[in-house]
């Protein structure tokens, strides 16, 4: 079972992540963004450090896939690789932070590697708006992440919206995340666990 998580920053992915892992016996698999050494200087200017970042980005998702996804029978992911090309990479290109020859070469490297990585068995999306991801963006304090425009997080929620309208990778089970506060509320974490439980496998 690979179970892949999707969503926005601050949709909640890494908490579901955890809670995932811990519920069903999953190995988790972590987004590698204390790692990334562009990434203060990458919202300070996106311009200058978008393709760097985005580089790095893609660099270690792809290790982590081939070495932590490919290799295991039980794993949950906290973002994909689709995502770092599709939302991120592709909304710097669109909003001209990433040129066209960068977006170009960003796409060569993605699309070599790509055939070669395990697809999910479910993608979990987490579709949040714009007040729910600044909610939890400030209740996880860091500082890099409150100064976020909120445009960048809206184009960011419109390129979600098309990579899950056209996703053919794997079922897609949407989990709305301004209505079920898995996070908060047990309740609602048990309820999202017993919807899942089909799916994950013993």
């Amino acid at each position: 079972m690979y179970l892949a998580i999707a969503g926005n920053i601050g949709s909640g992915k890494s908490t579901l992540t955890a809670l995932l892992a811990e519920a069903f016996g999953l190995r988790p698999v972590y987004e590698a963004v204390s790692e990334n050494p562009y990434l203060e200087d990458f919202y300070r200017d996106m311009g200058a450090y978008a393709f760097h970042s985005q580089v790095f980005f893609l660099a270690r998702r792809l290790r982590q896939h081939l070495l932590e996804v490919n290799g295991r029978t039980r794993v949950v992911q906290d973002r994909t690789v689709y995502e770092d090309a599709f939302v991120f990479a592709q909304h710097l290109y669109r909003e001209g932070y990433l040129s066209e020859r960068d977006w170009r070469t960003y796409l060569d490297l993605f699309h070599g590697v790509a055939p070669a990585l395990r697809k999910p068995d479910l993608l979990l999306y987490l579709r949040a708006s714009l007040p729910t991801l600044r909610a939890r963006i400030e209740k996880r304090g860091r500082p890099f992440e409150r100064a976020i425009p909120d445009r960048y997080l809206l184009g960011l929620n419109a390129l979600y919206e098309e990579l899950i309208a056209g996703w053919n990778l794997s079922p897609v089970q949407v989990v709305e995340a301004d209505r079920l506060d898995f996070v908060e509320r047990e309740e609602d974490r048990q309820a999202l666990l017993e919807t899942l439980r089909p799916w994950v496998k013993p």
